[in-house]
């Protein structure tokens, strides 16, 4: 677990020093969710920031209703988009933490963005995999910031 973890920093430190001189602009955005496995809805947003024309560093947090106490997901990933398409996939480190108590582990994710004017709504699916796993289904909004 450890090993995984240390290989997708490593791959975030690399894909850092991509030039900006092919990137597209930043986008900041909203987003809403259901995650079937913890049987919860969640609340959250996510940055993009361009590191190559297909390349996005995509930080996110999600905060959980959970019944009792609470439940915050943090995550650090890299975004692909398809040429052409408005398919992306990705991955990265996920921490899961609440209540005194922090699990961490990674996520894969995909799905389907728009990329027309100002605003772009979007759908995703995410797969969490610490200690067991959990399927999420995301929609929001991102806007161009700059």
């Amino acid at each position: 677990m450890i090993r995984r973890i240390l290989t997708m920093v490593a791959l975030l430190v690399a894909a850092a020093g991509v030039t900006r001189a092919e990137a597209q602009r930043a986008h900041i955005g909203l987003r809403g969710g259901y995650n079937f496995d913890m049987d919860e809805g969640s609340l959250g947003a996510q940055l993009h920031l361009p590191l190559s024309y297909s390349i996005e560093l995509y930080p996110s947090f999600d905060y959980y209703f959970v019944n009792t106490g609470n439940l915050l997901g943090i995550s650090g990933d890299l975004k692909f988009r398809t040429p052409g398409a408005p398919l992306y996939f990705g991955g990265g480190v996920n921490i899961l933490t609440g209540n005194g108590n922090s699990d961490t582990g990674f996520d894969l994710f995909g799905g389907l963005e728009t990329r027309y004017g100002q605003t772009h709504p979007f759908i995703e699916a995410r797969g969490l995999f610490h200690g067991s796993s959990s399927l999420q289904l995301l929609f929001g909004l991102n806007v161009t910031l700059y």
